[in-house]
């Protein structure tokens, strides 16, 4: 485990390119977690920590990939082959057989294919006959030498990467590593993060409502954001308005956690006392970024454990979230970092923005009456309306040197898919 260095989040500058902050964390995180044996049926969403590598060729023998007929192709003629069956072989069965020239093989999907066969007809395609006793099989014109054969290491050879460390698990990546016979792997244990709600103004859904006060739904959000087999989440409550209170309470929290997460006091108002905490206790960096929305957002350490502040505007909340916390966490968790990808489309709106700032605007994508898909955005962009982020598909992004966009031109879209989370209804 590596301890992050006190200056290495350090900038001069008083708002930060999107792209800047993108590039110091990308530079900066490593991972800070400690890893575990797992066994194969554990290992569904975790992140591996040493690479497999396949200890033998897979496939490890030839093979036919259908039921049907194993004969050397130098042998069939181009009208067609009529070869009389000499053997008959089942997947799974070992057995030393050299096919006589001019010969077939019955043969069954998964078997070794016998030596001197190197094509296999699909049994639907050919005739069986009968004479004097012997069984002969038809096998029609046009099959190309090694077809319906899988060879040995076709798949993956001795000694190559099945599954690099630092992938996040997927089925078909688990599928991999059992078909080189490893039962057991080496994976990164869940990072645990602890989320803080802060503010007087902040009340849990089921608390009576009080003027002046507002339900806490950036917590939900972020719980619901870090569901993954790769984060064990901790509520850590509302911390009030009170630094005395607030430096207890981290200083508590920092040693049963790899990552705290707190949603608002990200500046550095009277009551923004976070950011006051960590200086106190370990180190902070004040980032104001050149972005919409977001500009407040903090990080920072307490002994090994990384803080995130984020703002307490749930969209804000939301887009840092994904741009920047996700991704850091990923690469402290033993992962890697995942730039989503951007889908140019054209926009079906027009906007102007302001210069030397990034906007992420909510959208979503229709189609024209030629069926061309082009993007839209939600007509209202406060960063406090949730409504946006639940109308949206995704985010349209806008460059800090576009200044205006007028219907037609291309801009980027993010997919929510691109974050993993997924349209449903």
């Amino acid at each position: 485990m590596k301890d992050l260095a006190d200056d290495c989040f350090v900038h001069d500058k008083d708002r930060m390119k999107h792209s800047e902050a993108i590039d110091i964390l990308r530079q900066r995180m490593t991972p800070i977690v400690g890893t575990e044996k797992l066994s194969l049926t554990q290992a569904s969403g975790r992140v591996l920590a040493s690479k497999i590598v396949a200890p033998r060729n897979i496939p490890a023998f030839d093979n036919t990939a259908v039921d049907g007929y194993a004969f050397a192709h130098s042998d069939h003629e181009p009208t067609g082959g009529f070869f009389p069956l000499t053997t008959r072989i089942a997947a799974g069965q070992v057995q030393d057989v050299e096919l006589p020239g001019f010969s077939a093989a019955r043969i069954f999907t998964g078997a070794r294919m016998p030596a001197g066969a190197d094509t296999v007809a699909m049994q639907e395609d050919c005739e069986i006959h009968e004479q004097d006793g012997t069984s002969f099989v038809i096998i029609p014109a046009g099959l190309k030498q090694g077809a319906n054969c899988r060879l040995a290491g076709e798949d993956v050879k001795i000694g190559e990467s099945v599954v690099s460390a630092g992938k996040s698990l997927r089925p078909q990546d688990i599928a991999a590593i059992a078909s080189t016979g490893t039962s057991e792997l080496l994976a990164y244990k869940p990072l645990r993060v602890g989320l803080l709600s802060s503010g007087d103004e902040i009340l849990r859904p089921g608390m009576p409502y009080n003027d002046g006060k507002v339900y806490d739904a950036n917590f939900f959000m972020l719980q619901a954001l870090l569901e993954s087999p790769v984060f064990e989440v901790s509520d850590l409550g509302i911390c009030l308005d009170d630094a005395e209170k607030l430096e207890i309470l981290l200083l508590a929290e920092a040693s049963n956690h790899d990552v705290i997460i707190s949603t608002g006091g990200a500046s550095k108002g009277e009551e923004d006392h976070f950011v006051r905490a960590l200086d106190t206790l370990g180190k902070c960096h004040l980032w104001q970024l050149a972005v919409k929305p977001g500009r407040p957002m903090s990080f920072g350490q307490i002994g090994k454990t990384p803080c995130f502040t984020l703002p307490g505007n749930p969209v804000a909340a939301f887009v840092c979230f994904l741009l920047y916390v996700r991704p850091s966490l990923s690469v402290l968790g033993g992962g890697s970092w995942r730039e989503p990808q951007r889908f140019p489309l054209p926009a079906k709106f027009s906007i102007k923005s302001k210069p030397d700032r990034r906007e992420f605007l909510r959208g979503f994508i229709g189609h024209d009456e030629q069926g061309q898909p082009f993007v839209k955005k939600f007509e209202r962009d406060g960063s406090g309306l949730i409504s946006g982020l639940c109308a949206a598909e995704g985010l349209i992004e806008i460059a800090e040197d576009q200044t205006e966009v007028v219907e037609g031109d291309i801009v980027n879209f993010i997919p929510f898919a691109e974050f993993r989370i997924t349209q449903t209804g």
